[in-house]
């Protein structure tokens, strides 16, 4: 079990005692799609990151269908920085004209993407790398923002460029793919109507794709621990309605705003349960699965 690799000198009444607790857990997600978001600051650690590759492979040897879907914010911007590429944020997401598209394609279906794979692969898994593009796996429309301007106070629409929403997810390549010893990884690239390419926010393109999968988990790995109080104290377990209040009175804010309603969204397409939680955090993933307490925040309907 995975905790034993940890803890090598742990006697056999204390590995009993831990197979005794994720047991339950196991049987419960048995067979069950679980979609987990990988953010781009999680992907930093090379450490970090081939445990995220491990616990992947635990999860789909032990009866449970994951799906990885990956970021890539800092190494896009990395790569755009060599390349003297300008590049601008409005209303949270990155303007992307044509040579962007172009670099955010190479940097995501590319050189994250086949890395990800890479860990997996190595760690005993069978990986799999796709994007939106795939089998028409995503088709995306163009996102429309408006931001208001701090002088002026007025509204203005922002062209955001290549900068697209999932509007339709078709699950016949992930179904042919999933209960096959194989995890897919998926970059948020997509296709519009009319063929051109469009870079999707991660956190959107794994809420549509855990949605029309009707995943049992969409686990959301970022850099906080999951929600916290005005105290900064974790909340286990919200609904929607309670995450619609703490928006109401502050305190829920800034990034955690668009991360809660990616949350909302994925439920209301069918997933049973959304959790955000600390990526870095040892073992995060299969601590929330297949323990008692937990890891992060659970947000169910």
């Amino acid at each position: 079990m995975f905790f034993m690799t940890e803890k090598p000198t742990a006697t056999p009444q204390e590995r009993a005692e831990i197979l005794m607790q994720a047991l339950p857990h196991m049987l419960r997600y048995d067979e069950s799609i679980i979609v987990v978001k990988y953010g781009g600051h999680a992907m930093g650690d090379e450490n970090v990151a081939r445990q995220f590759a491990r616990d992947m492979v635990l999860l789909e040897q032990s009866g449970v269908n994951p799906v990885v879907v990956h970021g890539g914010g800092p190494q896009i911007g990395d790569m755009l920085k060599k390349l003297n590429i300008k590049s601008e944020f409005a209303a949270g997401l990155r303007v992307t004209d044509k040579a962007t598209v172009e670099i955010v394609e190479m940097v995501l279906c590319g050189s994250i993407n086949k890395q990800i794979v890479g860990f997996i692969n190595n760690e005993g898994g069978r990986a799999i790398g796709l994007c939106g593009k795939d089998g028409n796996m995503v088709i995306a429309e163009k996102v429309s923002r408006t931001i208001r301007d701090p002088d002026s106070n007025i509204e203005k629409h922002v062209d955001l460029g290549f900068v697209g929403e999932p509007a339709k997810v078709d699950t016949t390549v992930l179904d042919q793919v999933l209960g096959r010893d194989l995890i897919p990884v998926l970059a948020p690239v997509a296709s519009g109507a009319n063929g051109e390419t469009f870079n999707v926010n991660a956190d959107t393109f794994a809420g549509a794709i855990a949605g029309a999968l009707k995943a049992k988990r969409l686990l959301f790995l970022t850099d906080v621990p999951g929600v916290l109080d005005k105290n900064k104290q974790l909340i286990k377990e919200l609904s929607v309605r309670q995450i619609r209040d703490l928006i109401a009175d502050g305190t829920i804010t800034g990034g955690m705003i668009p991360k809660v309603e990616t949350c909302i969204y994925a439920i209301e397409q069918g997933v049973e349960g959304v959790v955000i939680l600390d990526g870095k955090s040892p073992h995060a993933v299969l601590v929330e699965l297949l323990t008692d307490h937990g890891a992060g925040t659970l947000i169910t309907r």
